[in-house]
């Protein structure tokens, strides 16, 4: 009869621990990355469902972009969770006078980890997240190297439904010539206005890459929307617009998150 009775207030008790997890945090939609981690023994899916940029210049066309972009995390601990990341489908058109090429296949392997180190809750989050990518891109796509770094997405509530995130990134790719590696430094600051179940974002993004043939400077202004179903499932979509020449004119995408 005890074991009747403890059975049956673990069951109660499941449905106010289910409540008590916060809506859904996922990394989607925009180029930041969110500043939180999945509860202890939690898994979620963020799912890329469609994403492409287009590129025009001096005659050559390039458009890039991935379909089932999947990113799986499950929470280790109450602060700490670890994902992997991949693109099942990746694309490039490369049109000019001459013709069309196409490639297409897998994405690289990015695998993560994501610390929180604040011991409370406050208006302040901060995470810190070293990230790993293995080169498992096919058809050209990649750069066939292993790469990695360090993002440490960071927000700020500011109360009214508005918040503030900046996610500072450093990471260490390989150089264009094949041998050794550089810096490469990207920032993203954007705000967020919440309006019931919607938000609605706006972020403007830049990246130095600081290879030794040459710096490449790319800049974009990007605005996104997110739809919270539940507690579990989000929606989303973006718009990515390139601020100089080096940086794709446009880049569209949606997708969605569910956890479980």
């Amino acid at each position: 009869m005890k074991r009747i009775v403890a059975a049956l207030i673990l069951l109660a008790a499941l449905p106010v621990q289910a409540a008590d997890l916060g809506p859904i945090c996922p990394d989607r939609p925009g180029k930041g990355t969110s500043p939180c981690t999945l509860a202890a023994g939690h898994a979620q899916v963020e799912l890329g469902l469609f994403d492409e940029s287009f590129l025009r210049r001096s005659g050559v066309t390039t458009d890039t972009g991935n379909a089932g972009a999947v990113l799986a995390k499950y929470g280790v601990s109450d602060r700490m969770d670890v994902e992997a990341g991949m693109a099942l489908i990746q694309f490039q058109r490369v049109h000019d006078a001459s013709g069309t090429v196409n490639s297409s296949g897998v994405g690289d392997l990015f695998l993560r980890a994501k610390y929180n180190p604040l011991s409370t809750d406050g208006p302040f989050a901060l995470v810190i997240g070293p990230y790993l990518k293995l080169p498992t891109a096919g058809g050209g796509l990649g750069n066939g190297a292993v790469e990695g770094g360090l993002v440490a997405p960071m927000s700020y509530d500011l109360g009214g439904n508005w918040s503030l995130a900046m996610t500072p990134e450093a990471d260490m790719l390989k150089n264009a010539s094949g041998g050794g590696y550089h810096a490469n430094l990207v920032d993203v600051v954007g705000i967020g206005r919440g309006f019931g179940n919607v938000t609605l974002g706006a972020e403007v993004w830049s990246a130095q890459n600081l290879d030794p043939a040459g710096t490449v400077s790319q800049y974009s202004a990007d605005v996104d929307v997110a739809w919270l179903i539940g507690k579990d499932t989000q929606l989303d979509a973006g718009a990515n617009m390139g601020l100089n020449r080096a940086t794709p004119d446009l880049e569209i995408y949606f997708g969605v998150s569910e956890r479980f």
